[in-house]
């Protein structure tokens, strides 16, 4: 059928223009497929080739604009021009296969979404990849623990997927923690922070780092630590209880800022091990996953999400875990009602560490402010939870369910990867990171 169309329509075609070509793309609509997926064609990044990307082709190929702009990601026979034989190779695409392309690894097929989503690899070789955080330009910064290094990674062809996987630092004392402001990055030692000024320009030679704070605790339990820059500008940094169940005093089991002088001011106390935090995009309050203790038993107590509305609240630790699970060791030196509850309880041992809300466009307008909650997994529990990314569905300010989105790294009571930080992308995608496969995935959505 196409070699038809290719001998008897294409001088036609040429002549008739855009307006003729949206008319031509009825004849052959069946077509199309959603489910074709050839990564060159795939033009709006959401995981599959569908009628989005053929009107984005379509401005692309007869407009004044789009051909003013000319993009060479539209140019797919690569000949220098936006022309029909580009549009005969985009249609084939649809033709091809009725199938999905596999994933680029094979263990991602035993990924469970929701309808409609798509995962794949964003980028491989980063070993140890855990905090991340996205520069203005797209440069994503990745942290590690025991490896001791910092990565920077780039897609600079804009196909989703990282080509550059820079090694910006190595021998750091676990540098759990990256941030970016005003060209600068950020990375949290254990004790101390670090800044890479300019670091963007600076990606093949990068500078030696300044220390901006190296006062905090040298406790390698819980130190490890995440950072990100506060809607007030302002750096915020957690100090982990330097145990399973300790009350050590400030600064430790706490989430504090540092000012522009460098210096340290907590703003809640009573947190455990937070891994992960986020600003409400409409309330501007900070919300945050607490990792609850061990050795109570498999159920109990739960990890928690946590909102802060106050300067200096208390959010229990040590005295109480959950909504109102008293500790067997200090539950007797405070009541569990002195203090904030969690908004949600999530499950026991999981790991919860990042977690963001969702404000991209690119996922159903269900998602918009919810919060993505990727769960390391339990190491002690007798039977294995976690190792997923979790979905709380708020309504306000109050959560209303709390369910798995993404499943699948753990297989029975064997586990191939482990979730440590979501991040939303600009295109709305959401992305993954896996200190054990060493992995970022990308989470995509498409009709």
């Amino acid at each position: 059928m196409l070699n038809l169309l290719r001998y008897n329509a294409k001088p036609r075609l040429l002549a008739l223009g855009a307006a003729s070509l949206l008319n031509f793309t009825l004849l052959i609509s069946p077509l199309f497929s959603q489910n074709s997926s050839p990564p060159s064609s795939d033009f709006n990044g959401n995981g599959v080739v569908d009628f989005p990307d053929f009107l984005l082709f379509v401005t692309a190929f007869g407009s004044q604009a789009g051909q003013e702009r000319y993009d060479a990601k539209y140019d797919l026979d690569g000949n220098g021009e936006i022309a029909f034989d580009d549009f005969l190779l985009f249609v084939d695409s649809f033709a091809a296969s009725s199938q999905p392309p596999p994933p680029s690894d094979p263990r991602l097929t035993r990924i469970e979404l929701p309808e409609g989503f798509h995962i794949r690899i964003y980028a491989e070789g980063v070993t140890g990849a855990r905090s991340m955080s996205l520069s203005p330009d797209g440069t994503l910064f990745v942290g590690t623990r025991p490896s001791g290094r910092v990565y920077a990674l780039r897609d600079e062809d804009g196909d989703h997927k990282a080509e550059r996987v820079i090694v910006l630092a190595r021998g750091l004392n676990n540098p759990n923690g990256v941030a970016v402001k005003d060209g600068d990055l950020y990375v949290a030692e254990i004790n101390r922070i670090l800044r890479y000024t300019n670091i963007e320009a600076q990606l093949d030679n990068p500078p030696q780092p300044e220390i901006v704070n190296d006062a905090f605790p040298t406790n390698r339990s819980h130190g490890w630590k995440f950072i990100r820059f506060g809607p007030d500008g302002l750096l915020y940094v957690p100090v982990g209880a330097p145990c399973n169940i300790c009350n050590r005093g400030d600064p430790y089991a706490s989430i504090g800022r540092l000012d522009t002088n460098s210096n340290f001011s907590i703003i809640a106390r009573g947190i455990r091990n937070t891994v992960g935090f986020d600003w409400h995009p409409e309330t501007g309050e900070l919300w945050f996953t607490d990792n609850g203790r061990d050795r109570m038993g498999d159920d109990v107590p739960p990890d928690e999400l946590n909102r802060i509305t106050a300067n200096e609240q208390h959010f229990g630790y040590p005295y109480c875990h959950g909504t109102n699970i008293a500790d067997p060791v200090f539950g007797d030196q405070r009541s569990c009602g002195e203090f904030v509850a969690p908004v949600q309880n999530l499950g026991p041992h999981v790991a919860a560490l990042g977690m963001r809300f969702y404000t991209g466009d690119m996922f159903p307008e269900e998602y918009r402010n919810q919060i993505f909650i990727a769960e390391h997994g339990s190491w002690n529990r007798s039977s294995k939870i976690g190792y997923r990314v979790t979905l709380v569905r708020l309504n306000g300010n109050r959560a209303v369910s709390y369910e798995p989105f993404a499943k699948g790294w753990l297989q029975g009571e064997s586990n191939w990867g482990r979730p440590v930080d979501v991040l939303v992308m600009p295109d709305g995608s959401l992305l993954v990171s896996d200190d054990q496969a060493g992995l970022i995935y990308r989470i995509s959505y498409s009709h």
